[in-house]
């Protein structure tokens, strides 16, 4: 009778831990949708203020149409494509900006200050995005590489996830900017 016992303990154990494991590994993959719809939200921010800045008529024409492009491209890009696009926007973005004179032309417009703003603020959100995002893949990837998680299928038919590889890099004259906070301060 208690070697029954014993067994029905550990079986109840064994069906305790396996279901804490379950839990955890569903709400790491409710984090990281969580987490890559704000890194969708900063991508779709960042490309539209880049936009709003490129149709401005304040930088000269080939700036102007650079980023445009590059913006658009990023917000119309397929899934497999997206890396490249952003990295792409992060690009035409530091040479764009690699002078000041264009921040400059930005910065005397009327409303620009407040684009400036906007722009610094679009640029700085992204990497820290993409770094939540990447940091709860890991955390899952991590615990899918487990025995008991692959041996039971835990992780039941949710795909592996990947992490969103891309150059984020700021242009180094927005990067240095600070951001006020909501009052204006």
């Amino acid at each position: 009778m208690t070697t029954i016992v014993w067994i029905a303990a550990a079986l109840l154990l064994a069906a305790v831990y396996l279901s804490w494991t379950a839990g955890r590994l569903d709400r790491l993959h409710a984090r990281i949708d969580a987490a890559r719809a704000a890194l969708d939200a900063q991508l779709l921010r960042r490309a539209s203020v880049t936009q709003e800045v490129a149709t401005a008529g304040v930088l000269d024409p080939a700036a102007s149409i650079v980023l445009y492009q590059a913006a658009h491209d990023a917000r119309q890009a397929e899934e497999d494509q997206r890396e490249v696009a952003e990295s792409e926007l992060s690009q035409a973005l530091r040479a764009v900006f690699a002078e000041s004179a264009q921040l400059e032309a930005v910065r005397s417009a009327p409303g620009g200050e407040e684009s400036v703003r906007e722009l610094a603020a679009a640029v700085r959100r992204v990497p820290m995005a993409r770094r939540f995002h990447n940091d709860a893949v890991r955390a899952a990837r991590a615990l899918r590489r487990h025995r008991t998680v692959r041996w039971f299928r835990l992780a039941g038919h949710a795909p592996f996830p990947l992490a969103f590889e891309m150059d984020d890099e700021p242009p180094a004259i927005l990067a240095d900017r600070t951001e006020p906070d909501r009052e204006g301060h």
